[in-house]
């Protein structure tokens, strides 16, 4: 899951998950679909912003990719936060549920 930073445009946006997707591939990892949710009000303010676009996107990948990946999103400037989670092998390939919307 991703949190990219609220000023970009939807482009920017796409841009960035691209970004992510290419390491990924490129160093032997497989990237699904990503599953955009949106901009979103945060939980907390995290560098005086209070939303954020959240994208969730599944992959494979070996221990490089991993370490590379995590790499680049401590360092990256579009993203505010970021986490990886291993999935169990019975959630592998099942569709990610739609988001629900919180009420104010």
């Amino acid at each position: 899951m991703l949190i990219v930073i609220p000023e970009f445009d939807e482009e920017q946006v796409e841009n960035t998950i691209g970004r992510f997707r290419t390491i990924i591939e490129r160093t032997g990892g497989e990237a699904g679909e990503p599953n955009h949710w949106g901009r979103r009000k945060l939980a907390y303010e995290i560098d005086h912003r209070t939303d954020g676009f959240y994208v969730v996107m599944e992959f494979t990948a070996g221990e490089r990719t991993l370490v590379e990946l995590k790499r680049i999103l401590r360092v990256s400037d579009d993203v505010l936060r970021h986490m990886i989670v291993k999935l169990p092998p019975s959630y592998a390939h099942k569709p990610l549920p739609e988001p629900t919307e919180v009420p104010a």
